[in-house]
């Protein structure tokens, strides 16, 4: 019987060290051809999308995540994983703790690759599930001294705080606005639901590392164009998906398309990253397909060595 996962169980077996090893390798995966990971397909089905992510990891593994986008409060994803042998199904999980990690997952790996190696302090503009796997994994791979964070509700930024000094040890205010929030960090993370831009690049000190997560494409954006004109690096997980989106993502056209770097590829020292402590690099958060699937498959063998 396939071993099927809730978001619980998540929670409880799949680490911040595990998860990040786990997207490192899958993007080191993808850059040497192993995985195949097309950009995502969706379906319009009237009033809302069933849209998927599918991955194959090269004589292992294949499988999918779906998900809609018809707003249902108890909406939740499905991810399922394969044997690529014969094609049975090993497990699957429900919810969406899988997808949330894997994203945090992808930004730790980001900010190990491409920020100063002595970053230690933290600003945060959003106050919800991505943004705290994104602090969760960032906290994996860099020793914080401080994170600050900034949202609209004033309720939910001291809650994230508290959350962040009881969860994860690490000293954290909330405070009453981006810029307060983004100022003199090492690293910033954007992650809201925002359309038009939160940061102004001017607020940012020399040799910060952004991490953007939410909207990102031409009509909806949670940053402008002055981040992308004031970026010495750019950078992205599925250069496939990030030339996909419809509208088009910001970051995929001229004249930043041409700088626009494989993160898979600087893992592998095939391009270079952060090549001077002053420099601004942001990592731009498209979601590499598969990379659900081979969290569940770690998962999965986590699960199998406990059980």
């Amino acid at each position: 019987m396939p071993l099927l996962f809730s978001d619980p169980e998540v929670a409880a077996a799949l680490d911040a060290p595990t998860t990040v090893a786990a997207m490192r390798d899958a993007l080191r995966a993808a850059h040497d051809g192993r995985l195949v990971a097309p950009p995502r397909a969706a379906a319009a089905l009237g009033g809302g999308r069933m849209v998927l992510t599918a991955g194959h990891l090269v004589g292992e593994w294949y499988g999918f995540r779906s998900y809609d986008t018809f707003g249902h409060p108890g909406g939740e994803q499905v991810v399922v994983l394969h044997d690529g042998r014969t094609g049975a199904v090993l497990a699957v999980a429900v919810g969406d703790e899988l997808g949330s990690r894997r994203t945090g997952g992808l930004g730790g790996v980001a900010v190990d690759a491409l920020a100063r190696p002595d970053a230690a302090t933290l600003g945060v503009v959003g106050s919800g599930r991505q943004a705290w796997t994104q602090v969760w994994a960032v906290a994996a791979v860099r020793p914080l001294r401080e994170v600050t964070v900034y949202s609209r509700s004033a309720a939910r930024r001291e809650a994230f705080a508290a959350r962040v000094r009881a969860e994860l040890a690490v000293p954290a205010r909330a405070v009453g606005s981006a810029r307060a929030a983004v100022a003199h960090r090492d690293v910033v993370v954007l992650a809201t639901t925002s359309t038009e831009p939160v940061l102004d690049a001017t607020d940012l000190a020399p040799g910060t590392h952004v991490n953007a997560v939410g909207f990102k494409q031409v009509d909806r954006h949670e940053f402008g164009p002055d981040l992308l004109d004031r970026a010495d690096l750019l950078a992205t997980d599925s250069p496939a998906q990030a030339t996909a989106y419809v509208p088009p993502m910001l970051a995929a056209l001229p004249p930043y398309a041409d700088r626009l770097r494989d993160l898979g590829a600087v893992l592998a020292g095939a391009v270079p990253g952060r090549t001077d402590a002053d420099q601004i690099s942001v990592f731009c958060s498209t979601g590499l397909a598969g990379t659900e699937v081979f969290l569940l498959d770690r998962l999965a063998r986590v699960g199998a060595a406990t059980g």
